[in-house]
């Protein structure tokens, strides 16, 4: 069975190494977020692509999520005294990642070529890919009448303003990555990972020609909301912002059309008969992934329940 995931943030990281443990590398694709990409003191930076690419090669940051494990800080710590911004954390590590990505770039490499790159350094065998080798940016919409860089609500400004709606600049003329369409045909099953709807799956979702090829596809999607809250993220605080009860029912809403299946937590039982009402069949199983273990076997339970879906 050939897999298609889609990805972004560190749940969707979670689920990924899942599937990279049980199935072989040739059988697993990914096709992550470049919404969220940004520059940085000078640096062009992709946090969606690093932390999918860092928790297949073993190297993520345990606790955070993202980032890299055993990170030391002597870099930023000076950027810092020398009156430099210091609201994007950067490690030593992680710096060496974004400067060589600005380096290839500007020596005319395209983004999945410098990605392919780093995970055959890193030892992932996995093929990753960014959805885009053009510019696409996520923009938040506040209910202030503001436009915000995705990273300037995310991370600078720590998710506080109130969300109106989302913008992806420049999706009308982007492409999708080379490669990208053609493993969607070559896949038996999409899987969307517990990632945000909203600012993970969405910009994927925008690319012309994405969309349309997952149509014809078997799509499982796996619910990043469990008991109405998100583990991660503000996905929750998002559709409840957006107008929208946070529940695994609204997930339904957010990909009905798309998907044939959902996943949802032991929590959101109770609302699996109106999702199946809608033509859709859920999987009522424990979605959080504390550890390896987990994101093993919500991985083979997915594959397993997959063949269900005709």
């Amino acid at each position: 069975m050939k897999v298609i995931a889609m990805a972004g943030g560190v749940g969707g990281a979670k689920l990924v190494e899942g599937l990279a443990q049980v199935l072989h590398p040739n059988s697993l694709s990914v096709i992550v977020n470049t919404g969220d990409d940004f520059q940085h003191l000078g640096l062009y930076i992709c946090p969606d692509l690093d932390t999918v690419c860092y928790t297949l090669a073993g190297k993520a940051n345990p606790t955070s999520g993202w980032g890299r494990a055993d990170e030391s800080w002597n870099v930023f710590d000076e950027i810092r005294r020398l009156g430099g911004a210091d609201w994007f954390h950067l490690g030593d590590n992680d710096l060496a990642t974004h400067i060589m990505r600005t380096f290839y770039l500007e020596q005319g490499w395209r983004l999945s070529e410098i990605t392919a790159k780093f995970c055959k350094t890193w030892g992932v065998r996995v093929r990753i890919f960014p959805m885009t080798d053009d510019r696409v940016a996520t923009v938040v919409l506040t209910k202030e009448g503001n436009e915000l860089a995705f990273q300037e609500y995310f991370v600078h400004q720590r998710c506080e303003p109130m969300v109106a709606g989302f913008r992806f600049e420049g999706k009308a003329n982007a492409q999708p990555a080379d490669g990208v369409i053609d493993a969607i045909e070559s896949a038996d099953l999409i899987v969307i990972c517990p990632s945000n709807p909203w600012v993970s799956i969405n910009p994927i979702l925008s690319i012309p020609g994405i969309r349309e090829h997952i149509l014809h596809k078997k799509v499982i999607a796996v619910s990043p909301i469990i008991g109405g809250l998100t583990v991660k993220g503000p996905a929750a605080k998002m559709y409840a912002e957006l107008g929208i009860e946070p529940s695994a029912i609204a997930v339904a809403q957010s990909y009905h059309g798309l998907i044939h299946a959902l996943v949802i937590d032991n929590q959101d039982a109770l609302q699996a008969s109106q999702i199946n009402d809608w033509g859709i069949m859920t999987l009522i199983t424990k979605t959080l992934m504390d550890n390896g273990s987990d994101r093993e076997r919500l991985a083979k339970e997915i594959l397993d329940f997959s063949a269900s879906i005709l």
